[in-house]
């Protein structure tokens, strides 16, 4: 009985970005309450409503969503939340390896760190910019907290988050906080390619461990790590200007010097219990 060949044909670029989004989209739909609760941690000690709710970790921010708002609540947002990672998850996977070879010199065989970081920080710029008004949806919607039907509900749904923000804040409103978005894609890129690279070579050089699964395991949990400390303070400044209304604050550096001054450095590190993406 003949087997099946893999094709020895490269997937087009429709396929790429078609793999990438759904992929992405499935791993949203496990992941998205422990985005929830992040951005909850992220805001406390901004908004009035959150701060009453006390946010104990991570666990606790979900079980306290679910025993005051509903158990539908961790996933607020979740429309939005799939929106965003079709669109970045598609441009930011499915053109790195055409925005590689752009980068690669001709005749080169071997792709570099740097070639590698490039086309990273390339795509991800490209990607935030194109899904950016999904991203501060989103983040508007897991913000918001509802204690009960009284409560006022900014936005009756996804579509009328987009009308509203677009015509309260001016279409600019929707790509509010792009900027430190696209930082915090290239520190996040630069991090985990360089400790990932690091971790897995110090791995090999002490025969630590030998190079297959376990080896690639403990080098990508160590890269997560590290750009999960480095990013996380652009993380919570990204998180708090993109929810934040007209005239709260002039810009991402007036939110970051305001959090320095009203609630210290470690304010920077609110909801850091969850794995950069």
């Amino acid at each position: 009985m003949v087997g099946l060949k893999p094709s020895e044909v490269p997937p087009t670029t429709a396929v790429k970005f078609l793999g990438a989004g759904t992929a992405a989209c499935f791993a949203d739909l496990l992941t998205f309450p422990l985005d929830t609760a992040k951005v909850r941690l992220q805001i406390q000690g901004e908004n009035q409503a959150a701060r009453s709710a006390q946010y104990r970790g991570v666990l606790g921010t979900i079980l306290t969503m679910v025993r005051t708002e509903g158990p539908r609540s961790p996933y607020k947002g979740l429309v939005a939340g799939l929106q965003r990672q079709m669109s970045f998850a598609s441009v930011r996977i499915g053109l790195y390896d055409s925005v590689k070879q752009f980068y690669t010199p001709k005749g080169s065989d071997h792709c570099s760190i740097t070639t590698r970081i490039l086309a990273g920080c390339t795509t991800g710029a490209m990607a935030v910019t194109c899904a950016q008004p999904t991203d501060v949806v989103k983040i508007r919607f897991q913000a918001s907290v509802h204690t009960g039907p009284g409560s006022n509900r900014k936005y009756s749904g996804t579509m009328d988050a987009y009308r509203t923000i677009a015509r309260e804040e001016g279409v600019r409103g929707l790509w509010k906080g792009t900027l430190p978005n696209i930082m915090r894609n290239a520190i996040i890129n630069c991090a985990e390619m360089v400790t990932y690279d690091i971790i897995k070579e110090k791995l090999l050089n002490y025969h630590l461990l030998t190079d297959d699964f376990p080896c690639h395991f403990v080098s990508a949990f160590g890269a997560g790590f590290c750009a999960t400390v480095v990013a996380s303070p652009v993380d919570v400044v990204k998180t708090r200007y993109m929810n934040s209304p007209p005239g709260q604050y002039r810009s991402p550096f007036d939110c970051m010097l305001k959090m320095v001054t009203q609630e210290g450095p470690t304010a920077f590190y609110k909801g850091d219990h969850r794995p950069v993406q």
